[in-house]
């Protein structure tokens, strides 16, 4: 690990020296690469040289411990000793973390799938219920959401929601989302009081650039239809919704929320190109980690990865074994406590991996 750290820290003098040359300075991609990764790797520099700092006073003080034959000066450098060799072995667990492999796609808005699963209509309620919990959460992170596409049959039921999240970091908050999400509640329909147990599925995708996936648009069939709303009625008389099937993989996208079919071409484009990001990371993932897929679980969407029980105001994260006794808080947007473990969670399977 310290031979990486000098690494990192021989490439940080490089690119400062790069950034001085004029040919790179007239270059506004290249300087504008080279500032992003010196930012990136600068807090890793920076803790590797308070590092270096400790040892050498390490060493200072365990010569001063030889060498002394004053009692208080040895008692003096014993107690130093303990306090530089507890501060270095933070430091270097903090070092560890820092040189975890960063997630690309960590930094990307995302793009946020809702769909109603087993249960009926209490599916799609549950539907919408996690819509409002995501759309406080965002909220509450002050960032910005936007529905996509919505299929609602009346009275609040959702049969699937897209919506995109942007702001800060998205992608690296919510990424933990995807999966079986499983409800058991009393719906307001069951005349016998019983404890009912409905899902929905939640997939989260970050938002790519068009140039990180090879979109060829003649691999495309796309079908345009009149927007429909709860029930089935026609919403308006123009063909403005579209449907895009991408032929070699079966990805469908549906986006009818816009009243332009230009508009709904481009938002359908949009999401099915995080679509095939995705799903060539699977690929990826699948093909180099047969048992762990770099995320906590395998984001399989048959995992039921967390359970609202609304009769004991209980919320289990089973991935973590983790539960939080306010269901309505939660409900409200405060995912915090979750997605704070669950980062944890993920950055602890790394390191005992052995990643470096």
């Amino acid at each position: 690990m310290l031979g990486k750290l000098a690494g990192v820290a021989t490439r940080y003098q490089e690119i400062e020296r790069q950034m001085m040359d004029p040919e790179i300075v007239s270059d506004h991609h290249k300087l504008t690469d080279l500032a992003k990764e010196r930012s990136d790797i600068e807090p890793i520099v920076q803790a590797y040289n308070r590092y270096q700092k400790q040892v050498e006073e390490l060493q200072g003080a365990r010569d001063l411990l030889r060498e002394s034959s004053d009692p208080e000066m040895k008692e003096m450098a014993e107690m130093e000793i303990d306090e530089l060799q507890t501060s270095n072995e933070a430091l270097l667990e903090e070092l560890k973390l820092m040189l975890l492999p960063k997630d690309p796609r960590d930094g990307k808005n995302a793009i946020v799938e809702i769909r109603a699963g087993a249960g009926g209509d209490e599916a799609g309620l549950f539907a919408g219920d996690l819509l409002r919990m995501y759309t406080r959460y965002a909220e509450n992170n002050r960032w910005k959401t936007e529905i996509l596409e919505m299929t609602e049959t009346g009275g609040n039921v959702i049969r699937s929601v897209t919506f995109m999240v942007k702001g800060a970091d998205v992608f690296s908050r919510l990424k933990f989302e995807s999966g079986v999400h499983r409800v058991q509640r009393v719906p307001e329909t069951e005349s016998q009081g019983r404890i009912h147990t409905s899902t929905a599925t939640v997939a989260v995708l970050a938002e790519v650039d068009e140039v990180d996936v090879e979109l060829d648009m003649s691999d495309v069939r796309v079908d345009v239809f009149r927007s429909r709303g709860a029930g089935g009625q026609s919403v308006n008389t123009t063909d403005s919704a579209v449907r895009m099937t991408h032929l070699p993989t079966g990805l469908v996208v549906e986006m009818q929320d816009e009243r332009s079919q230009l508009q709904n071409r481009e938002r359908a484009k949009q999401v099915l190109v995080a679509k095939l990001y995705e799903l060539e990371l699977e690929k990826q993932r699948s093909e180099q980690e047969a048992e762990r897929r770099g995320q906590i679980g395998s984001g399989d969407r048959s995992e039921k990865i967390r359970t609202y029980n609304y009769p004991q105001s209980r919320v289990t994260d089973h991935r973590i074994n983790f539960s939080s006794y306010n269901l309505q808080g939660v409900m409200d947007g405060d995912l915090d406590s979750f997605v704070d473990q669950l980062a944890t969670a993920a950055q602890a399977e790394l390191l005992a991996a052995g990643v470096e």
